[in-house]
């Protein structure tokens, strides 16, 4: 992985001679002209160079996030240069990939499977990148012995398949047992957690992930599940509040309690009762006349408030600023009213309240109104914030994180965000398989059965593949300060037998029965960390000239 110098490269690759190009001469041809094909300050690697410099790239990218990985994992500080110099602590592969600036284009490739992982199923985006690694890595071998990279992909791809048929037979499906299914789900979101920042209190927040995912009966929206961080406390006091909590206050002397609420969401201005003396320019003969015209902006608010008013609601939510006097109308005509509710928080609820947002009142017939139980005013630590309760979208709820610093805070959000994706994306495949390097040792013994079977070159790229498999339980071991050597060598002597659940338990340092440990992963999550890994690992192997743009120049003209 570290830097080769010239020598090296002409030892590892004796019938490449190294392009002079690279040195800063023009390439000439035979003739002795120059043959300057690109611009003078764009650069290009050809063959092994280019091929060499992707497989650095990847698996320094790799070797970056591989030690996050697994239950001991450790975690990593990201501190930014912009003027705030922000700090994040974090143990997510896509979070910590996401933030890093790269140069080297294979790697950004690895970058880019790991935020697509996120996206789609929310776990393993670091196991993805280290697994696509490991398989360069493997392939860079490969190489060096003069198989072709085609040959090597033909395998790769021959091995995902052999390795997907094991995984599936190997999966478990219990969507027709709900207690079953509940359990299933519960491990799944223990064996998420356990890798995070909650792993000390993984049992309370499965608990909770698989009390919020249930409530969304089937849905994979993740809108209705809101999180709330109020910094204080411990991670060991958050809790799911059954409705909707909007982090904002009541207005003055109004009421802070209300029964079968009619809610009208807005998004208009209620700030016009004043002349913006810096947006406007009015020219009058005396302060009579300003009286005048502050008149008629009060009665241009007070016909809006009451045409607000006039919807039958007891309740107005505004995005933006209401200011004291139509708040003061609003407190007269015994109406709640609440401000500067954010974006996010309006159209969310608006969502789960069954109303729409609206911005002109002269129809009240066409106004969809949302409808809650009760509004209340509760606190959270030193805080007030407003919850609706028996919301009219049955699934929503709110989780309140707590803890001593908004790090935490955030991190344990971004876990617990994890845990819900893989939960939610159950609802579309319940298929379970076993965790703790149960399931890369099957698939290897799976594509290494077939690789004694398989004539040709491609069989030695099949066994990187299942070499590269079981790097991914090696890793783990690692990482918890085991002897993986050891612990890899009596799991493949477990794994001879069919049927053989064996993987590693980290808490005690040995091999243990997953079935036993109850450590579960989703079968979705596995599938998607294998397919994309291989595919990303295939794109960089093609690869065999890298062109870099010269940088563009600044006009002077423009100065």
């Amino acid at each position: 992985g570290g830097r080769r110098s010239d020598l090296s490269l002409r030892f590892f690759f004796p019938s490449v001679l190294l392009p002079r190009q690279a040195s800063g001469e023009p390439r000439t041809m035979e003739n002795g002209a120059p043959n300057n094909l690109l611009n003078e300050q764009a650069t290009e690697e050809k063959g092994e160079m280019a091929r060499l410099s992707s497989f650095i790239g990847a698996m320094a990218i790799a070797d970056l996030v591989k030690t996050t990985l697994g239950p001991k994992g450790m975690d990593k500080i990201l501190q930014s240069q912009s003027r705030g110099q922000e700090v994040t602590v974090t143990n997510d592969g896509a979070t910590i990939l996401k933030s890093i600036y790269v140069d080297n284009p294979a790697a950004k490739v690895l970058v880019d499977i790991s935020k697509v992982q996120d996206d789609q199923v929310g776990d393993g985006t670091t196991s993805v990148v280290v697994l696509a690694g490991e398989l360069l890595r493997e392939a860079e071998k490969l190489v060096n012995m003069r198989i072709h990279p085609q040959t090597i992909i033909q395998g790769y791809r021959e091995a995902l398949n052999c390795a997907l048929k094991a995984l599936q037979d190997l999966s478990v499906n219990n969507v027709d047992n709900p207690e079953q299914y509940k359990q299933d789900m519960l491990r799944i979101a223990r064996t998420t957690l356990s890798s995070k920042i909650l792993t000390n209190d993984k049992e309370h927040f499965s608990n909770l992930a698989v009390d919020a995912v249930l409530r969304l009966k089937g849905s994979t929206n993740l809108d209705s599940i809101q999180m709330i961080k109020k910094t204080g406390g411990t991670l060991n006091e958050s809790y799911l509040d059954e409705g909707f909590i909007l982090d904002k206050k009541i207005g003055v002397g109004q009421p802070k309690r209300i029964e079968n609420a009619k809610i009208l969401v807005a998004n208009t201005p209620m700030d016009t009762d004043k002349i913006k003396i810096y947006g406007a320019r009015v020219k009058t003969k005396g302060m009579a006349e300003v009286g005048a015209i502050e008149q008629a902006e009060k009665d241009k608010m007070r016909k809006k408030v009451q045409k607000i008013i006039d919807h039958g609601i007891n309740c107005f939510i505004n995005r933006q600023l209401i200011y004291n006097f139509p708040e003061q109308l609003f407190t007269d005509a015994g109406v709640m009213a609440i401000e500067h509710a954010d974006f996010d928080g309006i159209e969310r609820l608006a969502l789960v309240t069954g109303g729409e947002i609206v911005s002109t009142f002269n129809n009240p017939e066409d106004a969809k109104i949302g409808e809650c139980k009760l509004i209340e005013e509760i606190m959270i630590g030193e805080d007030k914030l407003i919850r609706f309760s028996g919301v009219a979208l049955g699934e929503a709820c709110t989780i309140i994180l707590r803890g001593a610093s908004t790090h935490i805070l955030d991190e344990a959000e971004r876990s617990l965000h994890d845990a819900l994706c893989v939960l939610s994306q159950m609802a579309t495949d319940s298929r379970v398989v076993y965790g703790g390097g149960c399931s890369e040792m099957i698939m290897s013994k799976a594509i290494e059965d077939l690789a004694k079977k398989t004539p040709g070159k491609r069989s030695l790229a099949m066994e990187s593949f299942a070499k590269a498999l079981r790097q991914i339980p090696a890793i783990i071991a690692e990482n918890g300060g085991l002897d993986s050597t050891e612990l890899i060598a009596q799991l493949r002597a477990a794994h001879v037998n069919d049927g053989c659940r064996e993987g590693i338990d980290i808490l005690t340092g040995t091999v243990g029965d997953m079935t036993k440990c109850g450590i579960n992963e989703s079968f979705k999550v596995k599938k998607c960390v294998l397919s994309s890994a291989t595919e990303a690992t295939e794109m960089i192997l093609r690869v065999d000239d890298i062109i870099k743009c010269a940088p563009r120049q600044r006009d002077e003209n423009m100065m």
